[in-house]
């Protein structure tokens, strides 16, 4: 028991340690922060800390897992109660938008800061960042597809293409919230994609209005 103890304190700690890397890396990205300064803003002692991490790279691979972890949870499955078709790529859309505005992270989005920061440096953390990127455009285009195969998206409608319009369209509000007008931000980026959407869609009620 006392063993498990130890093991379960481990898995908190470290999971706690994950957490506020990548919260503090959605504001810094991940290459600014140091092992000593996370020791020390999340309490943990160094040594308990190095017991975790031996260097800095698989800290930095780790919170990518953690934070493509959380974009699953809060994101992804969200989405994937509501009925497949252009229901569940709009209410995708959604889920993403609802992250945003909680503020669950205080820059917006772990992965918009890491992708500018890792896109001209090679290596493992800037490959673990492009496949989670990657997958993520994938699983938008396989939501465009199988709204196609429903019938719910007119056949001329391009995967590819529409997937990187309604991910491009998310990426601005993390811009645009902070630089200019947060709530108008996210109401553009919403009706866009909703408008798009019923745009291509043959029975466009199966869409809310606005």
């Amino acid at each position: 028991m006392t063993q498990d103890g130890r093991r379960l304190r481990g898995l908190r700690s470290r999971e706690a340690i994950l957490e506020r890397t990548v919260g503090l890396a959605s504001v810094e990205g991940l290459e600014g922060l140091s092992l000593g300064r996370l020791a020390t803003a999340t309490g943990t002692s160094k040594s308990g800390f190095f017991a975790h991490w031996r260097d800095k790279e698989q800290l930095q691979l780790d919170a990518v897992e953690w934070a493509a972890r959380q974009w699953k949870e809060h994101v992804v499955a969200p989405a994937m109660s509501a009925p497949a078709g252009v229901r569940r790529l709009f209410a995708l859309h959604e889920a993403r938008l609802r992250f945003y505005r909680e503020g669950l992270l205080p820059g917006g989005c772990f992965f918009f800061t890491v992708q500018a920061e890792f896109d001209d440096r090679p290596g493992a953390v800037h490959d673990r960042v492009a496949r989670a990127m990657r997958e993520w455009q994938e699983f938008i285009q396989r939501l465009v597809a199988q709204a196609k195969e429903l019938g719910e998206l007119v056949d001329g409608a391009d995967p590819a293409q529409l997937a990187y319009e309604i991910d491009a369209l998310g990426e601005m509000v993390i811009i645009h919230s902070r630089l200019h007008d947060g709530p108008a931000a996210l109401a553009h980026a919403r009706r866009a994609v909703l408008q798009r959407l019923r745009a291509l869609c043959p029975e466009p009620a199966l869409l809310p209005e606005d």
